[in-house]
């Protein structure tokens, strides 16, 4: 494990044709252990396991499709009638987070209309509250809670 600002939590791991992978619990499988996948994959435990969001509303590389293209949103988490509600762009942490990560995330929002928005390179945090009716954008000082989401 790296050294993250995220906490350490236990996964299962396996060697695969030379590959380090890790089950991800939520697509049920394991994967290849890329950094990138880490911080997706520790990030999303932070949330279900520090910030209270039920494991079976977040989904991890959910399809979606964009302009005629299939592309891949790292952590979708939905409301629990349905409706997304956040939607979380991760990077590996070697990669900064530049303005070219906040076009990408708000791309991928055109196909779901969240009003949070968060993004990670698993050393830098970022969470955005949208208000559509205001077409404002506001960055929060924390992650929220799943609980405050809901109130929102």
């Amino acid at each position: 494990m790296r050294k993250l600002n995220l906490p350490v939590y236990d996964f299962s791991y396996r060697d695969e044709g030379g590959s380090r992978l890790v089950l991800d619990v939520y697509r049920k499988r394991y994967v290849v252990l890329t950094p990138e996948e880490e911080v997706r994959q520790r990030f999303a435990r932070y949330l279900v396991e520090g910030k209270g969001f039920p494991a079976s509303l977040l989904m991890t590389e959910y399809s979606l499709k964009l302009n005629k293209l299939s592309r891949r949103c790292d952590i979708l988490v939905h409301k629990p009638a349905g409706q997304p509600a956040v939607l979380v762009e991760c990077k590996a942490p070697e990669i900064a987070i530049s303005q070219a990560t906040f076009d990408q995330v708000a791309r991928y929002n055109m196909a779901f209309n969240v009003s949070y928005l968060m993004i990670t390179n698993g050393l830098k945090h970022y969470c955005c509250l949208i208000d559509f009716e205001t077409q404002k954008v506001s960055f929060l000082d924390h992650i929220p809670t799943y609980e405050e989401i809901q109130v929102s």
